[in-house]
């Protein structure tokens, strides 16, 4: 054994002229490392290949989110403006009777309306069943379809008058002159009333949008 050759050779090494012999580690570990690493990148494909192809047969979160709208939609609250349906005091015919001790205060009264834009009917004394029994401002009287219409909108000229329905037909109203009586309502004021009371009224509505 020649005093270059290194301990543990035994004679199997020689070391001729100026080059040692080359010693590599065994490459199985390596090899073995990089067989594990392949088999999970190819299973990792064959997975995401594989949910691919069902997401394209099943059309993927599209059908869930189809499938159940009302839970995703979004709700939105939209403000409405609703019209009341209401005559213009051109389109009511108005009777004016006196129910009063007060001589002339239907006609006084009836001339006033018919400046407002009234139209006028009859004019003259209360019938004998409101005749001197009327204590309040007045009483309006008309049919049932008049109690949310021409009523209202007959009111808004003078204050504290009670509304009533009756019978009759047609669409004409009563006006009934009553002792706590003194004027119709300031013409600004009952303008104004009217104005609101005819005003568009903002109802809520939901709407949803996907």
């Amino acid at each position: 054994m020649s005093m270059l050759t290194p301990p543990g050779m035994g004679g199997q090494y020689r070391i001729t002229g100026d080059k040692y012999p080359r010693m590599r580690p065994p490459r199985r570990r390596g090899r073995l490392v990089f067989a594990v690493v392949a088999s999970v990148a190819v299973l990792g494909l064959i997975g995401w290949g594989t949910l691919q192809l069902i997401d394209a047969f099943t059309g993927g979160d599209k059908k869930t989110s189809a499938s159940g709208p009302r839970a995703e939609c979004r709700t939105k609250a939209s403000t409405a403006a609703q019209v009341k349906a209401l005559p213009k005091p051109g389109e009511i015919t108005v009777n004016v009777y006196n129910a009063t001790a007060r001589t002339g205060l239907a006609k006084d009264t009836a001339d006033e309306l018919k400046k407002r834009g009234f139209k006028i009917g009859n004019v003259g004394n209360a019938s004998k069943q409101y005749d001197k029994k009327v204590k309040g401002t007045g009483i309006l009287l008309g049919p049932a379809s008049a109690l949310n219409t021409s009523l209202p909108v007959l009111a808004t000229q003078l204050t504290n008058t009670e509304p009533r329905t009756d019978t009759r037909k047609g669409t004409d109203v009563d006006l009934i002159i009553g002792d706590g009586f003194k004027a119709l309502t300031q013409r600004t004021a009952a303008d104004q009333a009217l104005v609101k009371l005819t005003a568009p009224e903002p109802t809520a509505s939901t709407k949803k949008s996907c």
